[in-house]
């Protein structure tokens, strides 16, 4: 029974964080704000509602290894599954890729977070660190993004914003926001009981069910927008997706997160876990800086090392 309500709460999840970001995109471009600060906002923080509702559930509920697991398993799973399964289906070529600076950032990110890991449990003020560096690369790509203007100008292209819709009504756009809001936060609530449940009934800790099933669970959305990314030749696109969501996930999520209580860190995820996730992060750097294509060969290598790294937690 925990497994259907596991798998109901993450449909909620989904659903919700979808209907959320529509919806907000939507009003946003409707009062006028450029699509350019909504694609660098609102998309980016509507898209990681998921974790996020799942990561202040799980501190709330005493179980905050929970949350740090899932932000990990969500980074070493957005590596090696979100791109290794879409290079099975088509070839990601990197030639044109212009994600080096941002991939850079990514490193930066993870090198902060390892910092704090080891210098104690992650509190407001490890947040106030942490959010802060979030949004000087924030900023850092909002003034990027003017100072080019061919970037700018994708930036300004309603049409291909996520979610945009110039024809939607207001009672939809209301409706979208009215659903997220309320499930976002079911999901979440119902997830994570129900994720707890299972590793107590397994006897394997929480830490253990955030490195795996649930990571796997909320970085479903990313795995589904790189495949269409790779299907239709966007590599940037799908490393930017890949990239953006894991500085996200460890600069703002773990950052708000530490507001609403302290998270201790695991000796096991000092040990192991934190660095496959280093790891994984310079392994897309071979790609990323030297430009070597992700052929389907490579794409069953790493998703061969990512069904590998499950076995090794959960055994």
């Amino acid at each position: 029974m925990d497994f259907i309500l596991a798998i109901c709460g993450l449909v909620l999840l989904l659903i919700a964080g979808d209907t959320l970001v529509r919806g907000a995109v939507n009003l946003s471009l409707r009062l006028g704000v450029p699509p350019l600060i909504v694609s660098l906002t609102i998309v980016a923080f509507g898209t990681s509602a998921p974790e996020l509702l799942i990561s202040i559930q799980a501190i709330l509920r005493g179980v905050p290894g929970l949350a740090l697991g899932n932000v990990i398993g969500s980074n070493i799973a957005n590596v090696l599954l979100v791109l290794g399964i879409p290079a099975l289906i088509t070839t990601l070529h990197v030639t044109d890729n212009s994600t080096r600076a941002s991939y850079l950032q990514m490193i930066g990110a993870t090198a902060l977070f390892i910092i704090l890991a080891h210098l104690g449990p992650i509190t407001w003020v490890s947040g106030i660190i942490l959010v802060t560096a979030l949004l000087a690369m924030l900023l850092h790509a909002f003034m990027s993004a003017r100072n080019h203007r061919n970037a700018a100008a994708a930036c300004e292209d309603v049409t291909e914003l996520e979610g945009a819709d110039p024809m939607i009504s207001w009672w939809k756009i209301v409706a979208f926001i009215i659903v997220g809001l309320i499930g976002l936060p079911l999901g979440a609530n119902l997830l994570v009981e129900a994720s707890t449940n299972i590793a107590r009934s397994f006897g394997v800790s929480e830490t253990v069910i955030g490195l795996t099933l649930v990571a796997i669970g909320t970085s479903l959305p990313e795995l589904a927008t790189t495949v269409m990314a790779a299907l239709r030749k966007q590599a940037d696109v799908a490393f930017g997706n890949v990239i953006g969501s894991n500085m996200f996930n460890l600069l703002g999520i773990l950052g708000v997160a530490s507001f609403f209580g302290s998270m201790p860190v695991e000796p096991g995820l000092l040990r192991f876990d934190i660095w496959v996730m280093l790891a994984v992060s310079l392994l897309l750097g071979v790609f990323v800086l030297r430009r070597i294509d992700i052929t389907r060969f490579w794409g069953l290598v790493i998703t061969a090392l990512y069904v590998l790294y499950v076995i090794v937690v959960v055994s």
